[in-house]
């Protein structure tokens, strides 16, 4: 690989480190907000902003900055925002009308869970999941739920890599998680309680599309008040709804 290649790839990455700063339920960012949160030097963040702006990947306004409209017109090229988002959108409505707690969409991009749409209150606004954003798939419901329907050879992938902790309760150990996999498959659903944040707890299901496992739909809850059999039967109808919607496309795989 050439020095310049190492570069560009360098400057890509930390371009996406500035773009993933945003969050959904926040209109803007101002310069030093973006430098706390990416952690790069003001001189470097300074120079790739002023690109992004160029590009309209991210817009300028009042001394602060939002994502820009280039930003926007490509995600909705993306089929995971098209017909994925199309089918899914008015089951998690339903589902947040019908238990007023966060609702989620969640694909697998390698190890981790990307989440691709959300519907909540500003009270869960601090839960990791924002809208674009990644954790890990074995320390929350989605991933496991993710991981459970996948091949063998990725899941012996995911537990053959050390498994990141997010909280004191995540899972760990391999053979844990392995012991989980086949009940997620038995049941139609998985489960996670502070695994993922201290607080919080979740319940999911799979979407699945010709026997392929294409996305997962989850509610979640603070741990408090958690209890699986008062969320799982809701999680799984609406679930199985945007499956059915979901025969209607024809979904590249991976995501």
């Amino acid at each position: 690989m050439s020095v310049a290649h190492d570069d560009t790839s360098s400057m890509l990455e930390k371009s996406m480190r500035i773009m993933q700063a945003f969050r959904r339920s926040e209109g803007s960012l101002r310069f030093s907000e973006i430098v706390a949160r990416t952690g790069m030097p003001k001189s470097t963040t300074h120079r790739l902003i002023k690109a992004l702006v160029e590009l309209e990947m991210l817009a300028e306004h009042d001394g602060g900055f939002s994502i820009g409209m280039a930003a926007f017109e490509i995600g909705d090229l993306v089929p995971v925002r098209g017909e994925l988002r199309d089918a899914a959108v008015p089951f998690m409505r339903d589902l947040f009308q019908g238990t007023n707690k966060a609702v989620h969409l969640g694909v697998r991009d390698g190890l981790e869970v990307v989440y691709v749409e959300k519907f909540g209150s500003g009270q869960d606004a601090d839960f990791p999941s924002r809208i674009g954003g990644r954790l890990p798939l074995t320390c929350t419901a989605v991933g496991k739920v993710l991981l459970a329907y996948e091949t063998t050879n990725v899941i012996e992938d995911v537990l053959s890599r050390p498994l990141r902790r997010l909280t004191s309760r995540s899972i760990t150990d391999p053979k844990v998680l392995r012991g989980q996999l086949p009940d997620i498959r038995i049941v139609g659903f998985a489960t996670e309680c502070e695994e993922a944040v201290l607080g919080g707890a979740c319940v999911a299901a799979p979407i699945l599309v010709r026997g392929h496992i294409r996305a997962a739909l989850s509610v979640s809850v603070s741990a408090d008040e958690f209890v699986p059999s008062r969320l799982s039967a809701a999680v799984k109808t609406a679930a199985a709804g945007i499956t059915r919607e979901l025969s209607h496309y024809d979904l590249a795989r991976p995501v």
